[in-house]
């Protein structure tokens, strides 16, 4: 039988980004996963703040040189790859030097989130999607990690409905505390208008504070991962309204047989329709 696989889309991965929970678990959860027998992939924004020359990033020539159109604008599409070399995993690196050339993840020097975060998210998204089509490479379930993720639900969904790659593929995204303060967007609906979605497809897009965008991404997952133990309640509230697998925060301590038996929901349901 096939080893089942897993792509990871995440917003934080250690050592490449900080020690926090998010960052560990973005390299943890491959990890036991990969040693339960499951072929993995994993992708991380190539962030300013990550050292290049540390982490022994490079290019990966066949990969990269698409251009994803955003707000009717080109932008290059550089795919970088580096080893966690303990954890015997390679991550894949979204780059582009429009988009990631600052020292800040999602903020200015001022602490005012950047302007462009929108148009950064988007390509991040698509491009994760768009190297995983050019690798051939189908997977059973894409986990995303955070809300710089968010749109992966959605374009899976949508945009890559009829995409044979992703026939069967079940979406999971994980809700973190960590967000940001305020509005996101003004524009980011029309800016996906510019792609082959509908009004109906993003207007829950709309006032896009950190709520509503964890909101919308639930509305499209097939599964939701309560990833920290505090979670706004109106945000909780929604994803259980919406009747759909839910796994609430397993504890920092036993939550690796939890998110395996989780992942199990999605290939089982897999397994039945392909027999």
């Amino acid at each position: 039988m096939d080893k089942k696989r897993v792509l990871y889309v995440s917003q934080e991965i250690f050592p490449y980004t900080n020690e926090t929970k998010m960052g560990t678990m973005g390299s943890s959860l491959p990890q036991i996963t990969q040693e339960s027998g499951k072929d993995i992939r994993i992708f991380l924004p190539r962030f300013g703040t990550v050292n290049e020359r540390r982490h022994q990033l490079h290019e990966v020539i066949r990969l990269s040189g698409m251009n994803l159109i955003i707000d009717d604008f080109d932008h290059q599409l550089i795919i970088k790859v580096a080893s966690i070399q303990q954890l015997r995993m390679q991550v894949y690196f979204i780059d582009n030097e429009e988009f990631f050339p600052r020292r800040q993840l999602f903020h200015d020097s001022d602490g005012a989130l950047l302007s462009n975060n929108d148009e950064r998210m988007i390509f991040y998204c698509k491009g994760v999607i768009e190297t995983v089509r050019k690798l051939g490479w189908s997977p059973d379930v894409i986990h995303c990690q955070g809300w710089f993720t968010s749109l992966v639900p959605m374009y899976i969904k949508k945009l890559y409905a009829d995409d044979p790659l992703f026939e069967n593929t079940k979406v999971i995204y994980s809700v973190f505390d960590n967000g940001y303060e305020g509005i996101l967007s003004d524009t980011i609906i029309d800016k996906l208008l510019f792609e082959d979605l509908e009004m109906e497809d993003v207007n829950g897009l709309v006032n896009l504070n950190i709520n509503q965008l964890n909101k919308f991404a639930a509305s499209y997952a097939d599964g939701i991962v309560q990833a920290s133990e505090n979670i706004d309640n109106d945000v909780i509230e929604y994803v259980k309204s919406l009747d759909k697998p839910f796994m609430e925060f397993p504890g920092e301590e036993n939550y690796k047989d939890a998110y395996l038996d989780f992942y199990e929901i999605f290939t089982a349901e897999k397994e039945e329709v392909n027999a």
